[in-house]
């Protein structure tokens, strides 16, 4: 049995030149992101050579409620078959943001990668946000990992020595 949730109305604008695509739709009842296509224009591609990046357009703009944010991610079969991902993951489109979602894409593959109208270029989860309220000490609670930084939590590599 699936459990259900009240859901996050959010409101969305389609642009002229995204009027005739999809919506932005979950593949799947446990999907936690909504897929995101490319508004390229018809009669054009976008090629993204190795080692470039393009700024890809979906036709859609999004008005979030106060209190959550967008956050546009890769797909990953994109990043498994051809090395495309998002470059800057996860991408933040905030409550007060009322462009249009564009989608930052990087090729690490080896070939060129082309991207045509309509084509799932992305995922965009809707996630809760809380924001801080900092304030200055003089020192931080201590803590068993202390000051230890990068990879000083991960396990250490023991060799067995042959014979």
């Amino acid at each position: 049995m699936r459990e259900t949730c009240a859901a996050v109305v959010i409101a969305v604008q389609r642009l002229p030149h995204g009027a005739d695509l999809p919506l932005p739709s979950y593949q799947s009842a446990g999907a936690a992101g909504l897929d995101l296509v490319a508004a390229v224009a018809a009669d054009s591609k976008i090629v993204i050579e190795p080692g470039a990046r393009h700024l890809v357009p979906t036709g859609l703009a999004v008005q979030l409620p106060q209190g959550f944010e967008a956050q546009v991610r890769p797909r990953s079969g994109l990043a498994l078959e051809h090395g495309v991902t998002v470059l800057n993951a996860p991408g933040t489109i905030d409550s007060d943001y009322r462009g249009e979602i564009k989608v930052l894409l990087v090729n690490f593959g080896s070939e060129p990668f082309e991207i045509s109208r309509g084509v799932r270029i992305a995922q965009l989860v809707i996630a809760p946000v809380v924001q801080a309220s900092l304030t200055i000490v003089r020192e931080l609670g201590g803590t068993e990992r202390g000051t230890n930084g990068f990879g000083s939590t991960g396990t250490s590599l023991c060799l067995e020595k042959d014979g």
